[in-house]
């Protein structure tokens, strides 16, 4: 149902025909809002998923909620998160909210700050949310103690694709530091091949930086610079390293071949060339592995997935939630909204979806034999994160930092990436001093 089209009063359950309702529009009948036949039930989804892993991974939940008597509304975003924030903002001027919209964790705030985000804590307590939901990803999807999104799945950042046919090329492994990945880098370069692939877009860089820093400091390291933004920690000796390291990354993105030369280029397109053969290697989070996929490449066939050097006991996280908006001035979410959120903790959604996207599950119990070895060993590293206590959250995808200070720290390291004159010193003073001005970024999103 559209925006427009919602009527405020509640209307009583009529159901027949194609509408076979299951337990998931069941759970709606605890909410304001029913269904009916006559409503052309409809629930609209803004979202940037585009490549062919994530098309796939929407086509999923379309068809997951065409089951359950409700159609799929996915308006075109050209572009990313950026993209859809400005559409959104528009919107929400127009009093045109969308049900639901594809946003990480740190945007929550602002939203909620408005007022413009809807409840899900009745369907969160019917569906016992709190213990299907890891804690630090429950509490991340919460605006002041109310569910205000519901998490689609877990991607892991830190991973390392390797052309399996590149590297058998020079007999090389998959390396477990970053000394190790130079000596590789070096052997692939002799044999006149790309050893990493990379865009060059800001994102793109702070992902990789943090990878670099995981790989140097660990877990700890991490939460104190990255996410505290402890001046101590920023200008200490342990992130000039990992600043010397990450800028010695880029002659290794050098196109052996001219031909091959990009100054940018969309994640998507760097994992092509590691696919077409043109480069080794990419660092990148886990919906590469969709585009892998896709191509009909297999896991330790035709390509590795490995933990980015020294990040094998880290787990550097991103998740996919869908915030719902209210309708109306009614501060709960409709019986659509509901469905939808019902829908995406499903076990068979989140088996389908998942499979497609490239990551892994966010709710426990869903049978992994139909996962590929990658996604498996992703969920035994979560797992074992979480014992551990080496869940990180990434800074570079927005589930750590509000706003200013994750654009601060992208242009910052943007501009270590590709300003030669630009030195790690002077950039460990300019984050320092910007640190220390802001004071620690401990906020709600920060990762005990």
């Amino acid at each position: 149902m559209s925006p427009t089209s919602r009527q405020p009063a509640p209307r009583p359950l009529m159901l027949s025909g194609p509408f076979r309702v299951k337990s998931l529009l069941a759970a709606a009948l605890l909410f304001t809002t029913a269904l009916t036949p006559a409503a052309a039930a409809e629930v609209e989804l803004l979202h940037w998923w585009t490549s062919g892993g994530e098309a796939r991974a929407v086509e999923s939940l379309r068809a997951t909620l065409a089951t359950q008597g409700l159609t799929l509304k996915t308006p075109t975003v050209a572009g990313d998160a950026d993209a859809l924030a400005k559409i959104l903002s528009e919107r929400i001027a127009a009093h045109r909210a969308p049900d639901a919209v594809q946003m990480k964790a740190a945007d929550l705030a602002q939203w909620g700050d408005q007022g413009a985000l809807a409840s899900l804590n009745a369907l969160a307590k019917s569906d016992h949310w709190d213990y299907q939901i890891p804690r630090q990803i429950a509490e991340q999807v919460k605006y002041k103690d109310t569910y205000v999104a519901v998490p689609v799945n877990v991607h892991r950042v830190n991973w390392l694709y390797i052309n399996r046919h590149l590297l058998a090329q020079v007999q090389g492994r998959a390396p477990q530091s970053w000394p190790q990945f130079f000596q590789l880098a070096e052997r692939l370069q002799q044999a006149g091949i790309t050893p990493l692939a990379h865009g060059n877009q800001p994102w793109q860089n702070l992902t990789l930086f943090e990878t670099v820093v995981l790989g140097t400091g660990g877990a700890d390291f991490y939460r104190h610079a990255l996410v505290q933004g402890d001046p101590a920690a920023i200008g200490g000796a342990t992130m000039e390293r990992a600043m010397q390291t990450f800028v010695a990354l880029k002659p290794l993105t050098v196109p052996a071949k001219a031909s091959d030369a990009a100054s940018s280029q969309d994640w998507n397109a760097a994992t092509a060339q590691v696919i077409a053969g043109k480069a080794a290697m990419q660092v990148m989070g886990d919906w590469a592995k969709g585009e892998f996929l896709a191509a009909k490449q297999v896991p330790d066939r035709d390509f590795l997935c490995a933990s980015t050097p020294g990040g094998a006991t880290v787990y550097d996280y991103v998740v996919d939630s869908l915030a719902v908006f209210r309708q109306g001035t009614n501060p709960e979410a409709t019986a659509e909204q509901n469905a939808l959120a019902h829908a995406v903790t499903s076990l068979d959604f989140q088996r389908n979806f998942n499979l497609a996207k490239g990551s892994i599950p966010v709710t426990p119990g869903v049978d992994m034999a139909p996962f590929d070895a990658c996604a498996k060993e992703s969920s035994a590293y979560f797992l074992a994160a979480r014992l551990a206590n080496t869940l990180v959250p990434s800074v570079a995808h927005r589930m750590a930092l509000p706003e200013p200070m994750h654009k601060a720290l992208e242009s910052l390291i943007d501009r270590l990436w590709n300003d030669a004159a630009y030195r790690p010193a002077q950039a460990q003073h300019d984050w320092a001093a910007a640190a220390h001005t802001a004071g620690a970024a401990i906020s709600k999103f920060t990762q005990k």
